[in-house]
């Protein structure tokens, strides 16, 4: 048998099982951190509940991944996750799940793996969207997501800090509703609604064209030049707000 024709046949193997996403459909990557809370409290011993340092390696992860070859239109990072979604004319690789799925989970473990000097490792799955509203129901149930943890975070950790142990602390949350919740970090001197929305929201990224001052190369003349960038929001819209939002961000 020649090379060609073993080749052949092997690769079949490889790809009987290829699945690619149609077009027009939108694609939203997520991938996730694994083991980070070992990772996070017992190896690097970040601040709990939130830590800045831990924020912007995870903004800087998802930076690199939109700047990796793909036609990413938003990213959006909580926790120790990120949401990438693509354009939706996007065909890198074909759209084949299996191929986006390998290579924007290596990338990321790599970049955040070589910024934190510690090894780390995000898995990552494929959301297909037929229509721009469930486009923005995603990115809301995330946000949900984020508010509902964020919550649950400062109350554990109030409770760890005033001298609790992690089976007390955990069984006193237990079935407690969220406005309790809230007037138990009041009776500790938090207002919920005033900590850093980003810890309440989470994070997102988005291109923006800016104007850069440059030189034409052929007439030696002072030009202005339009430059693409990534800018982070620290701050995002809430709710309903947040749909209008994405709506546009999608649109530009």
């Amino acid at each position: 048998m020649s090379f060609d024709d073993l080749d052949a046949s092997m690769r079949i193997y490889e790809t009987a099982r290829d699945y690619c996403v149609l077009p027009t459909i939108y694609m939203v990557a997520r991938l996730d951190g694994r083991g980070f809370t070992r990772l996070t409290k017992d190896i690097c011993e970040f601040e709990a509940p939130f830590d800045v340092r831990f924020r912007d390696l995870m903004l800087g992860t998802t930076e690199a991944l939109m700047n990796a070859g793909f036609r990413i239109r938003y990213g959006y990072t909580q926790s120790d996750e990120i949401s990438l979604l693509f354009d939706r004319d996007d065909d890198t690789f074909n759209r084949k799940t299996r191929k986006l799925v390998s290579v924007l989970a290596g990338e990321a473990s790599s970049v955040f793996s070589l910024a934190l000097g510690q090894r780390a490792t995000f898995d990552c799955r494929i959301s297909e969207l037929p229509n721009l509203e469930l486009v923005t129901e995603y990115f809301r149930w995330r946000a949900e997501d984020a508010h509902r943890n964020a919550l649950n975070a400062h109350c554990y950790w109030t409770l760890r800090h005033s001298g609790m142990s992690v089976g007390k602390a955990t069984s006193a949350l237990e079935g407690v509703s969220v406005a309790a919740k809230n007037e138990l970090l009041f009776a500790h001197g938090i207002n919920f609604a005033d900590l850093p929305a980003w810890q309440r929201r989470g994070a997102g990224l988005i291109w923006e064209t800016y104007a850069k001052a440059a030189i034409n190369p052929k007439t030696g003349q002072s030009v202005e030049a339009q430059r693409r960038r990534l800018r982070r929001e620290l701050e995002l819209p809430v709710r309903d707000g947040y749909a209008t939002w994405l709506r546009q961000v999608v649109a530009a």
